[in-house]
């Protein structure tokens, strides 16, 4: 079945399109969301009569692509995560993970244009992601990913290797205070 179009649909194609799709998807996807109309001559008409509107639309995604591409290959993105001694992450960096950190850093990427290298990132380092942006422009971006130090590492970091804390430490200082001050007060009361 023939439809043109109404508004961007990813993968599909763009506004004002001509796709040839399954009369199920146009039926129970396209239609009812308006995002595309059926071939029709009349509808063919409309599209021809906006054609100049629709191209001035492309040309401002094409610029804004240009300048967002240029943006984010100059920024580069650091992530910190737990991980083990060997470098492993103790989760996974996604392209969902990479989403959020972008928008905190004030850029609108959706997760779906992220292509991360086997789908996620399980080690610590330097890697390098595609952001398809629009038509073919694509941003290279750097991702650092560093290792989280948890709570148990900090432990052991802050106990010498070989070193274990004496347990009856305590209980022997307080026993040889206990008797000096004992004899100390005797000295006193002796003394007057």
């Amino acid at each position: 079945m023939k439809v043109i179009l109404n508004k961007d649909v990813n993968p599909l194609g763009e506004e004002g399109d001509v796709k040839d799709v399954a009369k199920g998807y146009a039926r129970n996807y396209l239609f009812p969301r308006g995002l595309a109309v059926p071939y029709t001559e009349r509808n063919l008409k409309i599209f021809e009569a906006r054609r100049e509107e629709i191209e001035a639309r492309k040309a401002e995604k094409r610029k804004d692509a240009a300048s967002l591409k240029e943006r984010l290959e100059g920024a580069e993105i650091t992530i910190t995560m737990p991980a083990g001694a060997n470098g492993k992450l103790y989760g996974a960096v996604t392209n969902q993970t990479i989403a959020d950190e972008l928008t905190k850093q004030g850029f609108q990427v959706e997760r779906k244009r992220i292509e991360v290298p086997g789908n996620h990132i399980k080690s610590v380092g330097k890697f390098k992601i595609h952001v398809k942006l629009y038509e073919n422009t694509t941003a290279e971006v750097t991702v650092v990913i560093q290792a989280q130090v948890t709570k148990t590492e900090e432990k052991q970091e802050a106990r010498k290797p070989h070193q274990r804390p004496n347990r009856g430490a305590h209980k022997e200082e307080v026993s040889s205070e206990a008797p000096a001050e004992a004899h100390s007060s005797d000295e006193t009361t002796a003394s007057e």
